[in-house]
């Protein structure tokens, strides 16, 4: 059996872990953040759980990669994987690469795609908002001169910041809090992009279908006159 051949199996194999794996982080990151009055012996606990976790991604990447043939073309290919194992902020994003190869969201047809890309997308779109708020409500709360001072705070700057309205009532004073804010810019134009993208894949593929569908009654229509002018053989004659 070749490498990749291995790898697939490995990769069906780990893709439900991945996805508990990934839930299991980001509860427990939002659980150390949104709860700064728990006890010691919880957050400890919390704590030796996200590093384990980081383990489990860290061994699956190796294994992977070890595995894969071209191994450029894997890590080109399998950028979240890599941040996931070296920013702690991205590892909840392993969730979305995990949805990649469940087996309802393969196929090359152009349901397949859109239903892949608005599961993908609503996904990534959810995830982007929740994890930034949390990463900017965690470096803003205490910061001197911030005025985020909860999780609604940054939930809200978020939301606004994504919508490109961006009022001014809430924004990052820290250097951290302003790269995320960058991040979240960037990623609000990809976001729009593909949404525009995708309904204008709809539309066309719609359209495209009407006018085939169109023909096909034509040309039955066709077929049925021509059927209705022919006399047919004379049986009055022998």
């Amino acid at each position: 059996m070749s490498d990749d051949a291995r790898r697939k199996r490995w990769e069906a194999a780990t893709v439900w872990p991945g996805i508990l794996a990934s839930v299991a982080f980001l509860i427990a990151y939002s659980w150390t953040v949104l709860d700064p009055s728990m006890s010691e012996g919880l957050y400890r606990l919390l704590i030796g759980l996200l590093a384990l976790i980081w383990v489990a991604f860290l061994v699956d990447y190796i294994v992977r990669l070890r595995l894969a043939a071209d191994k450029g073309d894997f890590v080109r290919h399998n950028v979240v994987d890599l941040l996931s194992v070296l920013i702690p902020v991205a590892r909840p994003f392993r969730l979305i690469v995990d949805l990649f190869r469940l087996p309802s969201l393969r196929g090359n047809s152009g349901s397949h795609l859109r239903r892949r890309v608005l599961v993908i997308a609503g996904t990534f779109v959810l995830m982007f908002i929740y994890v930034i708020s949390l990463a900017v409500y965690q470096v803003e709360r205490y910061a001197p001169g911030s005025n985020i001072h909860s999780f609604g705070d940054s939930l809200w700057w978020a939301c606004v910041t994504m919508a490109t309205v961006g009022y001014g009532d809430y924004y990052p004073v820290t250097l951290t809090g302003r790269l995320l804010a960058v991040v979240l810019m960037i990623g609000g134009i990809a976001i729009v992009g593909t949404a525009s993208a995708t309904i204008v894949s709809y539309l066309s593929e719609q359209t495209q279908q009407a006018r085939e569908r169109r023909r096909e009654h034509e040309h039955e229509h066709h077929r049925a006159d021509a059927d209705g002018d022919d006399p047919g053989p004379d049986r009055t004659s022998r």
